[in-house]
């Protein structure tokens, strides 16, 4: 995707990257598995994936590590929302237009409707986190093979 980006853009291809965790990545995720009610499949990918930073794939996708997670807990706390149930997760990322990612203590992942978290409105956008995740992956290829994304 870097290789063309800069000749199909005009402007040379930004951080686009899976870093994998190191110690300090995963002592944060097994933390954050003490202070929330995050799912297993979070913890888990914490464990193995430092962040996830797509900064060209269309608006930018981006999974924050588990160190920024814990630092917006403890600074703001989780999202509470009404949706069709309560929704009730911290912050895990957002896709760079100003709408974050939500993950539910149940597993699923939300979005923001809007870049404001005063008034939360949630919209679902996976299950759980493999979904969300086949979704990224989904976004990027066709990102890679057409220019655009989904909107995610």
């Amino acid at each position: 995707m870097t290789g063309e980006f800069e000749d199909r853009h005009g402007f040379p291809a930004g951080t686009n990257e899976v870093r994998p965790a190191n110690h300090d990545d995963q002592v944060a995720a097994h933390r954050l598995a003490h202070v929330t009610s995050a799912s297993g499949d979070l913890v888990t990918f914490y464990d193995s994936i430092g962040d996830v930073t797509w900064a060209d794939v269309g608006n930018g996708y981006f999974l924050e590590p588990a160190t920024n997670v814990l630092q917006r807990l403890q600074e703001g706390g989780s999202v509470d929302a009404d949706t069709d149930r309560k929704v009730h997760g911290p912050v895990i990322g957002s896709n760079g237009g100003g709408l974050a990612y939500v993950a539910a203590s149940d597993g699923a992942v939300y979005r923001t409707r809007t870049a404001s978290m005063d008034e939360t409105e949630l919209d679902k956008v996976a299950d759980d986190l493999r979904q969300f995740l086949k979704l990224l992956e989904h976004s990027l290829t066709l990102f890679i093979t057409h220019g655009e994304t989904e909107n995610l």
